[in-house]
C-alpha cells in the first residue's frame, strides 16, 4: 500500500522493518512544537505496533549529546527532528556497534549516510515548506501499521507540527504536507477551511486579536490598541456581549465574512499593498476532537502551546498533552504557556529597545542573558518588521548558552528565500569556521559557537549571505 508520500515509501520501509525486528527502542527527539509531535506521532506508533521504547529530549543533538544516548547501551535509537544534520558523527557511533540509528528528520543531511534514513531532502521534497520532522515521523508510523491498525489519526498531531515549523507560509501547507492533511480530513481528526490569518481565533478577545496581528501590519488596527476598538464598534456586528468582548470562533460565519470585509477595505484605504491583502486570509487548521475555543482546537495555538513546554525543560508536559493528557499536564501547560506570552513579549520588546545592528547583508542583536537561548530565534523572528528592525535581510540572535557557548538563532523570509537565501548553509558554514557547528532550514536555522567568537560569526555570516543573495 502505497504511504502518503510515496516518494518516501522505499525509506519508510525499510526503516518500519528494522523497528519491528528491534527488541525495544529508544526514541530521541527535539524539543520544539515540531520535535514534540515528531515524538508524540512516533511514540504512539511504536506503542500501537506493540515496541517497547523509552522516549528522551535534547535541545540540541551535539557530540556530548550523542555520546550520553550511546552510553545508554540502547541497541536501537530512533531519532525524531533531528539527526540528519549529524549523521556524521552517529556514523561513527553506528561504525563502532554503539547503537543503530534509525532517522526520521526533514534537515540538511551532513556529509555521511546510513541504511535507515527517511528525509524528504533525499528524494527531492523540499524539507522546509514540504514535509515537518512531524511529517517525516508520520510517514515512518504509516509504514509501521499492524494489521488492523490505522494511523491516520495521527495526522493531526502532523499538522501541528508543520504549522509550529512555518511550513504554511504561502497560506496554506503544499507538497507532502498537503497529502497529510487530505488524510487527516478524511478520517475526521481534521478540518480545514479559509479563514482570517491571524493568531488568537480560539482564545484572544477580538480587540486583541486585531490589535496584535502585527503580521499583518494593517494601520490603525494593529499594534494600536483604540483603533482595534474603533474599528469593531463601527461594525453592524455585536462583538461585545453580555459585558464582555467575544471571540472569533464565538462569530457566526456571516459574522465573521462582515469583519474580514471590513478589514480587507479598511487596509486598501490606508495603502496596505495588494500582496499583503491576499495574506489576510489563509488556509486554518482545526480539530473537531477537540474543544472549540481552547488552545487545542487549532493548529497554530497548539503548537504554541507546545513550545511554551519544552523550551522550559517540561518537554514531558508537552508529549503528555501530545498524547491526550487533557487534566494535569494541560493545566501545566497552560502555565507555562503564560509564561512564555509573557517571555515572548518582554523579548521582543527589548529588541526594539535595544535596536539591532546592521551589517551589509543582515542585522543581528546580543541578548546575552536577557532572552532565554530555547526562545531567542522565536524572539528573532517575531521581530522581523518591528520597528527599526528591517524584513529585507535575515536577522541573527545571539544568547548565552551555558559558561562557554553562545546560541545562534537565524531567521528570514520566504522571499529572501526565493532570492538564493539558505541559512543552513549559513550557520554550518559561519560556525563550523569559528570551531562551532550548526544547520536547519534555509528560512531558519541555528548554531553554537564558543563565546568571544561572534564578531568574527557575524563577520563570515554576511559574507557568506552576500554571495548568497548577490
Amino acid at each position: 500500500m502505497a504511504g502518503p508520500v510515496p516518494e518516501l515509501d522505499a525509506r519508510a520501509t525499510a526503516c518500519a522493518d528494522r523497528i519491528r525486528d528491534a527488541d525495544r527502542v529508544l526514541l530521541a527527539s527535539h524539543i520544539d512544537a515540531d520535535g514534540l509531535t515528531s515524538a508524540a506521532v512516533a511514540s504512539s506508533a511504536l506503542a500501537r505496533a506493540d515496541v517497547p521504547h523509552d522516549v528522551v529530549f535534547k535541545k540540541q543533538l551535539d557530540e556530548t549529546e550523542i555520546a550520553s544516548i550511546a552510553a545508554r547501551d540502547e541497541r536501537v535509537v530512533l531519532f525524531t527532528d533531528f539527526g540528519s544534520g549529524q549523521l556524521d558523527v552517529i556514523a561513527e557511533h553506528e561504525a563502532n556497534g554503539d547503537f543503530v540509528p534509525i532517522i526520521a528528520d526533514h534537515h540538511q543531511p551532513a556529509d555521511a549516510d546510513t541504511e535507515f534514513h527517511l528525509n524528504p531532502l533525499l528524494e527531492g521534497l523540499n524539507g522546509a515548506t514540504e514535509l515537518s520532522g512531524a511529517g517525516a515521523a508520520y510517514v515512518l508510523a504509516r509504514a509501521l501499521e499492524p494489521d488492523g491498525v490505522d494511523n491516520r489519526d495521527l495526522a493531526a498531531l502532523a499538522v501541528v507540527g508543520a504549522v509550529g515549523d512555518m511550513q504554511e507560509q504561502s497560506g496554506e501547507l503544499v507538497g507532502a504536507n498537503a497529502g497529510i492533511v487530505e488524510e487527516g480530513v478524511a478520517v475526521g481528526a481534521l478540518d480545514t477551511a479559509k479563514d482570517l490569518a491571524v493568531y488568537g481565533k480560539q482564545t484572544r478577545p477580538l480587540p486583541k486579536l486585531l490589535e496584535y496581528a502585527s503580521d499583518l501590519n494593517i494601520p490603525g488596527i494593529s499594534n494600536d490598541a483604540r483603533g482595534a476598538q474603533s474599528f469593531l464598534k463601527g461594525l453592524d456586528v455585536e462583538c461585545y456581549r453580555d459585558g464582555d468582548w467575544r471571540t472569533w470562533v464565538d462569530l457566526s460565519f456571516e459574522e465573521r465574512q462582515t469583519i474580514t470585509s471590513a478589514l480587507i477595505k479598511h487596509a486598501i484605504g490606508r495603502g496596505v499593498p495588494s500582496h499583503r491583502i491576499d495574506d489576510l486570509v489563509s488556509m486554518a487548521y482545526t480539530f473537531p476532537n477537540e474543544s472549540t475555543g481552547t488552545e487545542l482546537h487549532d493548529a497554530s495555538e497548539f503548537s504554541t502551546l507546545l513550545n511554551a513546554t519544552a523550551r522550559y525543560e517540561r518537554a514531558d508536559v508537552g508529549l503528555a498533552v501530545c498524547l491526550g493528557d487533557r487534566t494535569g499536564a494541560l493545566d501545566r501547560a497552560r502555565e507555562l504557556l503564560r509564561n512564555h506570552r509573557r517571555n515572548l513579549s518582554e523579548g521582543v520588546n527589548f529588541v526594539e529597545n535595544e535596536g539591532v545592528t546592521y551589517e551589509e547583508h543582515l542585522q543581528w542583536f546580543d541578548a546575552d542573558d536577557r532572552i532565554r537561548e530555547t526562545i531567542v530565534g522565536i524572539v528573532a523572528g517575531m521581530a522581523l518588521g518591528a520597528d527599526g528592525v528591517a524584513r529585507d535581510r535575515p536577522i541573527l540572535a545571539f544568547a548565552n548558552e551555558d559558561d562557554e557557548h553562545v546560541k545562534v538563532s537565524s531567521r528570514g523570509t520566504h522571499a529572501l528565500v526565493r532570492q538564493g537565501l539558505d541559512l543552513s548553509a549559513v550557520m554550518q558554514e559561519a560556525s563550523r569556521a569559528v570551531g562551532g557547528d550548526g544547520g536547519g532550514h534555509d528560512v531558519a536555522a541555528g548554531a553554537t559557537i564558543p563565546r568571544g567568537e561572534r564578531d568574527a560569526f557575524v563577520a563570515e555570516a554576511d559574507r557568506i549571505v552576500g554571495e548568497q543573495l548577490g
